[in-house]
């Protein structure tokens, strides 16, 4: 793929977004609560320009515990089987998103989601690009994340014809522990990528808010979330 210098310096130039602030709600899977109506849609590129012509979308909110997110997508087909949380979830389709709260210490969280509500949310020590997943110890209580998922369509199940599917979660601050800068507050900056991966076909295609070059992990490219007071 060549890049005219234009179009790559525009896919290159870090993504800010400003971050509004949220009393709590419970999340359904559905996004349809009335805070999510202070939240634009953020758009994802694809990475793949012969990838599935499929569209992708986030919204994120911040309260005084923790963040939420709203993740969106068109598909055709439920590529997912795998029933257990902390399974490698990303070899089908997956919501992704990275966490990075202090750019003094190369760790960061990451988060995956798939169609039907597993997740896989794990820290990642990264130095020189060597990194590896820890679990959460006493996953459990106030360190909890809240999720659910809903399909379009068609039924959340197993290779399943749909027309979309939707995530929406909750990150407790808790759960991030020991890593610095956090909570935040108005006028804290985090950097944070959100990701998608989709195997339909037997093809594997990707999207990205902040453009990377081969791997998710490079964290350095990720974006901005700027938290905002009002």
């Amino acid at each position: 793929m060549c890049l005219q210098p234009g179009v790559r310096a525009q896919r290159d130039e870090r993504p800010r977004l400003s971050v509004k602030p949220t009393d709590d709600f419970e999340v359904t899977g559905a996004g349809d609560h009335a805070a999510w109506r202070q939240a634009d849609w953020v758009t994802l590129r694809r990475r793949e320009p012969d990838g599935h012509p499929y569209d992708t979308r986030f919204k994120t909110l911040y309260s005084s515990t923790g963040l939420y997110f709203l993740i969106d997508a068109t598909d055709r087909t439920l590529t997912a089987t795998m029933n257990e949380d902390f399974m490698d979830l990303w070899n089908e389709d997956v919501f992704e998103v990275f966490l990075w709260t202090d750019e003094r210490y190369p760790m960061y969280l990451e988060y995956e989601i798939s169609p039907l509500n597993r997740e896989l949310p794990i820290l990642i020590p990264n130095f020189g690009g060597q990194f590896l997943g820890w679990r959460p110890w006493h996953y459990e209580r106030d360190r909890l994340t809240r999720k659910a998922t809903s399909t379009v369509g068609g039924p959340k199940q197993p290779h399943a014809a749909i027309q979309g599917w939707r995530a929406e979660f909750f990150i407790p601050y808790a759960l991030l522990r020991p890593l610095q800068n956090v909570p935040p507050k108005p006028g804290t900056r985090w950097r944070a990528n959100v990701y998608r991966m989709d195997y339909d076909e037997g093809r594997r295609a990707q999207w990205e808010w902040a453009h990377v070059e081969k791997s998710f992990h490079e964290y350095e490219r990720f974006g901005d979330l700027l938290f905002a007071d009002r």
